[in-house]
């Protein structure tokens, strides 16, 4: 890598005691500071050269790169971007961001808060966040009690509106509580109204739990969290103010996650762009209350994009706060759900209650390949799918879906029907 020696990247050790960082996390600390979350050029940019020759090449003077616009022009045709402004805009964009890249200050920031990042490369990286194909994080910025991000199955978002009434926060909290105790992690985006009642709603029931035993005990003592706070800001930066004590008892007790670096403060396009994230790591996304314009109706499309589920809870007709989740139920875009059971249901019923045995299904789940696990994930519950949409949902490819369909109707958890497939009953 030629060019990095001025910014520190070759420094694999520090005077402080930090813990040494491998060149590939420091490559890809620098990329979130460079790049805005999304930045599709950006990310066709790093899957064409990797992680180290991308930085390496926006580093460099040379203004010249045809063959790199190549590659990057032919991603992007692949991915259905619509054409872009070329190479030298996107160097226009980063560059300016040189001056203020510090990979090793923002790695011993997160390192200090009790986190650090989350690399694609890493066994731990959430599979989940692959369906977003090249809108897919550079890497994760975590800060948390544990790097325990569950299965995309066992994850429920749960948002809305952040004027929420008494009727959304209490509908949000019962229903986030129950989750947890079901074996769920809710996820959700730190903000005021749903959001935050949510998480204190995981979080009660996790207090609740402790000094119990079984999936959820576990939960509350060295097991998935409780909750996830996916920020569009900094882990370090508490955002909204007003939340700083509920987001420090997520920091504590279970995870915040950000795709950029530490320092960074919240936009309304980091906050868009976060929402694609809370959709891609659950498997269901239930909206509580939403005006008919709301962010979290943009998460919801998230949702319906990448093919995962979107619940909405209803309300009253004369009120405002619910005529987005009204508006998603019209167009068909979700269902309707009125408790945690109904989400439970929705989302596959891989929770399990903090009292209940483990069932056959659980069991036959222990046994499975990756591949089968995900391709038992991209199932519908009801309604029967197609090949061609397992392959795209799943990430598989066709042979490898016919036969883990096999393996999988065999244990009577897929079935076949006159229009695809659905998930069967064991």
């Amino acid at each position: 890598m030629s060019g990095m020696d001025n910014h520190g990247l070759q420094d694999q050790t520090a005077s402080d005691g930090a813990v040494p960082a491998d060149a590939l996390h420091m490559a890809r600390a620098a990329l979130t500071r460079l790049m805005e979350p999304g930045d599709l050029p950006g990310m066709a940019l790093v899957r064409a050269l990797g992680p180290e020759e991308a930085l390496s090449l926006i580093r460099s003077s040379d203004a010249t790169h045809a063959g790199v616009e190549r590659q990057v022009t032919e991603i992007l045709n692949t991915a259905g971007t619509e054409r872009w402004p070329g190479l030298a805009d996107a160097l226009g964009r980063w560059r300016p961001r040189l001056a203020d890249v510090a990979p090793r200050r923002d790695l011993d920031t997160a390192r200090r808060l009790g986190g650090g990042l989350l690399l694609p490369e890493d066994p731990a990286w959430p599979v989940a966040l692959d369906d977003l194909q090249l809108a897919a994080p550079l890497a994760l910025w975590f800060r948390g009690r544990s790097l325990a991000v569950p299965a995309q199955a066992q994850c429920v978002a749960v948002v809305g509106s952040r004027d929420s009434t008494s009727y959304g926060a209490n509908v949000a909290a019962e229903a986030a509580s129950s989750l947890v105790q079901r074996g769920f992690t809710v996820v959700s985006g730190g903000a005021y109204g749903i959001d935050a009642h949510a998480h204190r709603g995981a979080l009660g029931t996790a207090t609740a739990m402790q000094g119990f035993t079984g999936a959820a005990g576990q939960a509350a003592d060295g097991g998935p969290p409780p909750t996830i706070a996916v920020m569009a800001g900094g882990v370090d930066r508490f955002y909204p103010s007003g939340n700083e004590d509920l987001l420090r008892a997520v920091a504590a007790r279970g995870l915040i996650l950000a795709e950029v670096p530490p320092g960074t403060n919240p936009t309304r396009y980091r906050f868009l762009q976060r929402n694609r994230l809370i959709a891609a790591l659950c498997s269901i996304t239930v909206v509580v209350e939403a005006r008919w314009r709301s962010g979290a109706l943009n998460t919801a499309h998230h949702a319906e994009q990448l093919s995962r589920l979107v619940g909405a809870v209803p309300g009253s007709v004369y009120s405002a706060n619910s005529a987005g989740c009204h508006r998603l139920l019209k167009e068909g875009a979700a269902v309707c759900v009125t408790d945690a059971a109904d989400i439970a249901e929705l989302a596959g019923g891989m929770g399990e209650h903090l009292h209940s045995e483990p069932v056959a299904e659980t069991a036959l789940h222990d046994g499975l390949g990756t591949s089968d696990l995900l391709l038992l994930d991209a199932l519908p519950l009801r309604t029967a799918t197609t090949l061609e949409k397992l392959c795209v949902v799943a990430g598989l490819s066709a042979p490898t879906v016919l036969s883990g369909l096999g393996r999988l109707e065999a244990l009577g958890l897929a079935e076949r029907l006159a229009g695809g497939w659905k998930r069967g009953a064991p």
